[in-house]
């Protein structure tokens, strides 16, 4: 019941992962959270987000933000990056990522999300059948719903870590 909410990497930081890998796979759109995902939540874009959109984009990936925030929330950040987007998504429901890859002109197979949360970003992910990339999230302070749903990650987490050792996985973290 548990395995609908595990991501199918779970990796330290948006930073580390390695997005020529995916290229080379044949992804071609990248479907990001913003909010400690890429930035701490509310902050507007900095430099290490604008140099990973920007070298994503002349790799050749298509980007998208996918955000249940409010529109002023999500355009500016977009500002400073220039990509597509999605505000008030309604994460984790189907609609969000369906729109996304239509606006990005991929699909299930040629598609990566990249989030911080378990119940919203990778449910939603993974119900839809997109390839999803769980992160640890940038920072620490957050809004009080997302700090209770945090306790509950843990558990899940907890599984899924245990999962991955039993299966000799080495990319869970």
């Amino acid at each position: 019941m548990l395995q609908r909410f595990y991501p199918d990497l779970y990796i330290s930081s948006t930073y580390r992962i390695d997005f020529e890998q995916y290229y080379k796979k044949g992804y071609r759109g990248i479907i990001f959270d913003i909010d400690n995902t890429l930035v701490p939540h509310g902050a507007p874009a900095d430099e290490r987000s604008i140099r990973l959109i920007r070298g994503l984009q002349e790799m050749g990936f298509g980007i998208l933000f996918l955000s249940n925030n409010k529109e002023p929330r999500v355009k500016m950040f977009n500002d400073a990056v220039h990509a597509r987007y999605i505000y008030k998504a309604g994460k984790p429901a189907k609609a969000g990522y369906l729109k996304a890859m239509e606006m990005l002109g991929t699909d299930l197979q040629t598609t990566l999300f990249v989030g911080d949360q378990l119940f919203t970003d990778v449910w939603g992910a993974r119900n839809t059948g997109i390839f999803s990339i769980l992160v640890q999230p940038i920072d620490k302070r957050e809004e009080i719903q997302i700090v209770l749903k945090r306790y509950l990650e843990r558990v899940v987490l907890a599984f899924y870590k245990r999962r991955c050792r039993r299966n000799g996985k080495i990319f869970c973290h």
